[in-house]
């Protein structure tokens, strides 16, 4: 008898994963049929996504809310897509774009055929975005280069009380913190400060 799963995947931990849970039971997916991942969608090496993988059965039907959910790289969720619905037999249903489901009534191919296209399409035209936004972030910093503006936090000068109170060190007669706290920064920009002291000398 086939299953019913559903996968839900939030970037991090401080995200709210509560309206994919809620799509989830609105479609019918059982409470214990749902596999969950804090985790980012660079890649499927996810342990909730590889239980739900392994539990997969001909005819079982996954269902997701949205493509993105799955993953973020679209050439592995092709793979993936091929792997679930061609090796697994299972189905694809993506609750945000109805064309992503993979059953037919009917038993034919036509589901999966028109399926499969949208996501080919889906990925190239997700590729070629990236590879636009990647353009726009490269040219931006390149012209924001040419017009001066410079990148990264400023370096903190270094002040005169540095001086005595790093010989103080030296002679251990006060700790990097100690020190660091009573110039106002964190330790490792105090012995960060000491060693550009001792390569001057």
């Amino acid at each position: 008898m086939e299953e019913l799963y559903g996968y839900v995947r939030v970037s991090a931990k401080d995200q709210c994963e509560e309206r994919q849970l809620l799509a989830m039971r609105e479609f019918g997916v059982a409470e214990g049929r749902i596999f969950m991942d804090k985790l980012s969608g660079r890649d499927f090496n996810r342990p909730q996504y590889r239980r739900l993988v392994k539990k997969l059965r001909p005819g079982d039907v996954l269902v997701v809310k949205a493509i993105d959910r799955l993953g973020r790289s679209y050439t592995e969720i092709q793979e993936q897509w091929r792997i679930l619905t061609k090796e697994k037999h299972a189905d694809i249903v993506v609750l945000d774009m109805p064309l992503l489901d993979t059953r037919s009534k009917e038993r034919d191919l036509t589901g999966t055929f028109v399926a499969d296209l949208v996501l080919q399409i889906l990925c190239y035209v997700a590729q070629v975005e990236r590879e636009n936004i990647r353009q726009r972030q490269a040219e931006g910093i390149a012209a924001a280069k040419a017009r001066g503006v410079r990148f990264g936090r400023e370096k903190i000068p270094v002040p005169e009380r540095f001086y005595p109170l790093w010989e103080e060190f030296c002679r251990q007669e006060v700790t990097a913190r100690g020190a660091a706290r009573e110039l106002g920064v964190a330790h490792s920009t105090f012995l960060k400060w000491g060693q550009n002291a001792e390569k001057r000398l």
